[in-house]
C-alpha cells in the first residue's frame, strides 16, 4: 500500500495532530517530562493560535481519554450550552426556521478553555504557563499561514469589509488578504493569554490554585465581562441576511463548566470501542460497527465497491438513527441500548440490499424519537452538497466541517484523543479586546416543538463533535480521530475498520482513498441532505467507480486527495506507533 511518509514509531512518546506546529508543541511537552495530558492541553491551545478557521479559543472540544493509573476510560464534555434566552420563543419571535450558521445568534456557551483546564489540573502535572507557552508564542511572534486560511478570508473578505470590522482589523492587515507562508500575528490574543496567565499566578505557586484562577478568569472574571459587553452593544449581520444581537451573557459564562462522564462503549473484533454519548453524533459510529457485524468485511477488499457500498449503507442507517433519536441526554430520553442491541441491528441490517438507498430511513422504538427534518432548501440535488472539504465557507460566513484533531499517548500508557472546533474566525466576529470570536454551534439545533435536538436554554446542541479510543487489552490501544463535520464519523470509521480488518498501518490507512455521503440532513445551516450521494476520491478505480453507480448511488468523484483529515496513535505494549493525514500538507505525527 502506498503510503505519502512512514508511520511513526517509538517508545518514548507520540502526536498527531492536524498541524505541525501543535504537534511539534504536544512533543516539546513530553520532551520537557510532562504526560499526555500536559501534551494534549499544550498542543490544543496552539490549534486555537494556527488553525483559527478550524477553531478557537471561543469553541469547544470533546475528549476521550485513558489514565493508566486508574485504568479507566473517561469522557470530558467541553461542549456549551445555550444560554439562559436562548428559548424557542425567541427565535422564533425573530421570524426564523433556522439558527443562522454565522454570527452572534448561534453562539453557545464557549466549552473548550474550561474543558483544557480541567483536564490539566486533574490529569496533567505542568502549570497554566508550560501549556500555554507555544501558544502563547505563536501568537507573539507569529506562524507561517497555510494557503487555506488565505482562502478562508479571501471567501469572506467582503462580509469583513461591509458589516464585521473588528474581522477585518484583524484577518485583513494592511486592508488585504494576506499571502500563504507569511508570518501573521495575533498581539491582542497573546495578551489575552498572557493576562489569563498572569491571573493564574498570582494565586500562588500552587498548581491547582493557577489553574482555578485561570478558570476564573475565563467564566467570571475579564473573558466573560468582555464577551458581555460585545454581546450587549453588537447587532451583525449573519447568514440569515439580517442583522441579530446574540443572547449569551456574563451569567452564563459563570454558571456553566466542563465535565466527566462515562463514556459508551461497544465490543467489536475483540475491540472495546469508546464514544462520547448521543450529545455528539459520536454514538452514530457503534450504530455503524453493531450493523457491519453481520458482513465478512475481512473478505472484502477496501478498495472494492462491495466494501463502499457495504459501509455508506451502514452510514445511511446509522445517520439516520442520529437524526431521529440523538439529543442531550440531560434533557430527553436516548435509547442507546436498543440502538446498539443485536435484534435491533438485525432488523436493521436486513434493510441493507444491493442497490443504494435513496430514502431516509430510521427505525421505530416507540416512545423515543421524532420526525427528521430536512432545513431550508430541502433535499438537494445529486453533487451539490459534496462539501466537506476544510474550509468549506460561504461568503455569509456560515461553514461546514471546519474542526482540528490532536491524538496523544506517552510512555506511560496514558492516551488522549481531542477533536477542538468552533470560534472558526469566519462564522463569528472577532472580539477586538481578546482577539479570538466565539462559536456557532447552535445552528446544529431545530427550531421545531418536540424534536430530540430541539433548541431549549442549558441544553447541549447535538454536535457533530466526535472522538475515538478502543482497547484491546492493557496492552494494546489507539487513539485515532479528524475533523470533518458531518464526515468524522464516515472518515473514522472506514480507518478503523481498514486498520483492524485489513492490516494496514495507521498511515497506510489514513491515506488510502477514501469515501462519504450526504445521505442525512446536514448538522450546517441550511440543514440541507443530498439522498443518495456518494463521493469518492479519484483514486479509487473506474471499475469500481461504474460498480456503484449500476448500484443507484448518485456518484461524485472527488479529487484525488480531498476527503479525509485523520490522525491517530497506538500503543502495542512498548512500541508506540502514530500517523496523520498528508491531505491539505498541514498534519504531522512526531515521537521517538
Amino acid at each position: 500500500m502506498f503510503t505519502t511518509r512512514p508511520e511513526i514509531k517509538g517508545t518514548f512518546g507520540v502526536v498527531g495532530s492536524t498541524h505541525w506546529l501543535a504537534s511539534a508543541a504536544g512533543m516539546a511537552i513530553l520532551e520537557k517530562g510532562g504526560n499526555a495530558f500536559d501534551a494534549a492541553v499544550a498542543a490544543g491551545f496552539a490549534l486555537q493560535v494556527v488553525e483559527p478557521h478550524l477553531n478557537g479559543p471561543g469553541g469547544e472540544v470533546p475528549v476521550l481519554f485513558l489514565d493508566q493509573k486508574s485504568d479507566e476510560v473517561r469522557a470530558l464534555c467541553g461542549q456549551g450550552t445555550a444560554p439562559a434566552r436562548a428559548t424557542l420563543s425567541h427565535y422564533k419571535g425573530l421570524g426564523l426556521e433556522l439558527i443562522p450558521g454565522s454570527g452572534l445568534l448561534a453562539t453557545v456557551i464557549p466549552g473548550a478553555f474550561d474543558a483544557w483546564m480541567l483536564l490539566l489540573r486533574d490529569y496533567g502535572t505542568m502549570k497554566p504557563r508550560d501549556v500555554l507557552e507555544h501558544a502563547l508564542a505563536y501568537a507573539t511572534s507569529g506562524y507561517a499561514l497555510v494557503q487555506n486560511i488565505c482562502d478562508t478570508i479571501g471567501r469572506v473578505e467582503e462580509l469583513f469589509r461591509k458589516e464585521w470590522p473588528t474581522s477585518a482589523a484583524l484577518y485583513l492587515p494592511n486592508g488585504s488578504i494576506p499571502e500563504a507562508g507569511t508570518l501573521f500575528r495575533n498581539p491582542q490574543l497573546a495578551q489575552t493569554y498572557e493576562r489569563i496567565i498572569a491571573e493564574g499566578e498570582a494565586a500562588g505557586s500552587d498548581r491547582e490554585a493557577q489553574i482555578e484562577a485561570c478558570r476564573k478568569a475565563w467564566s467570571e472574571g475579564f473573558i466573560a465581562e468582555e464577551i458581555d459587553s460585545f454581546f450587549r452593544q453588537q447587532e451583525l449581520m449573519d447568514s440569515s441576511g439580517r442583522r441579530h444581537a446574540g443572547l449569551l451573557t456574563g451569567e452564563d459564562m459563570a454558571g456553566w463548566q466542563a465535565h466527566y462522564e462515562w463514556p459508551l462503549m461497544h465490543e467489536y473484533e475483540g475491540w472495546s470501542v469508546y464514544k462520547t454519548g448521543p450529545w455528539s453524533q459520536g454514538p452514530s459510529f457503534l450504530q455503524q460497527l453493531a450493523l457491519l457485524e453481520g458482513f465478512d468485511l475481512a473478505a472484502m477488499d477496501t478498495l472494492s465497491p462491495e466494501f463502499v457500498h457495504t459501509v455508506t449503507e451502514s452510514a445511511k442507517l446509522a445517520f439516520a438513527d442520529r437524526e431521529a433519536f440523538y439529543g442531550d441526554p440531560d434533557f430527553i430520553d436516548v435509547p442507546m441500548e436498543r440502538l446498539l442491541s443485536p435484534e435491533y441491528n438485525a432488523e436493521r441490517r436486513a434493510l441493507i440490499g444491493k442497490a443504494a438507498s435513496l430514502e431516509l430511513r430510521p427505525g421505530v422504538i416507540p416512545g423515543f424519537g421524532g420526525e427528521i427534518q430536512i432545513g431550508k432548501g430541502g433535499t438537494l440535488p445529486a453533487g451539490d452538497a459534496l462539501g466537506g472539504g476544510e474550509p468549506t465557507v460561504q461568503g455569509t460566513g456560515e461553514t461546514k466541517g471546519d474542526t482540528c484533531h490532536v491524538d496523544v499517548i506517552d510512555r506511560w500508557g496514558n492516551m488522549v484523543s481531542a477533536t477542538p472546533s468552533g470560534g472558526w474566525l469566519q462564522s463569528s466576529p472577532n472580539i477586538p479586546s481578546l482577539g479570538f470570536c466565539l462559536n456557532s454551534r447552535a445552528q446544529m439545533f431545530w427550531l421545531e416543538e418536540g424534536l430530540p435536538a430541539t433548541i431549549a436554554p442549558g441544553k447541549r446542541p447535538r454536535t457533530t463533535l466526535s472522538t475515538n479510543l478502543a482497547r484491546r487489552d492493557q496492552d494494546q490501544g489507539m487513539v485515532f480521530g479528524t475533523p470533518g463535520g458531518d464526515y468524522q464519523d464516515q472518515w473514522s470509521l472506514t480507518f478503523f475498520l481498514r486498520h483492524i480488518h485489513h492490516g494496514l498501518n495507521l498511515q497506510e490507512a489514513i491515506d488510502a482513498p477514501m469515501f462519504q455521503t450526504d445521505h442525512m440532513p446536514s448538522s450546517f445551516w441550511p440543514r440541507q441532505a443530498d439522498l443518495g450521494s456518494l463521493a469518492l476520491e479519484g483514486r479509487f478505480s473506474k471499475e469500481t467507480i461504474e460498480d456503484l453507480r449500476a448500484r443507484g448511488h448518485k456518484l461524485e468523484v472527488a479529487d484525488d486527495w480531498s476527503l479525509g483529515r485523520l490522525s491517530a496513535a497506538r500503543k502495542d505494549g512498548d512500541l508506540l506507533r502514530a500517523g496523520a493525514n498528508a491531505r491539505l500538507m498541514q498534519g504531522y505525527a512526531v515521537g521517538r
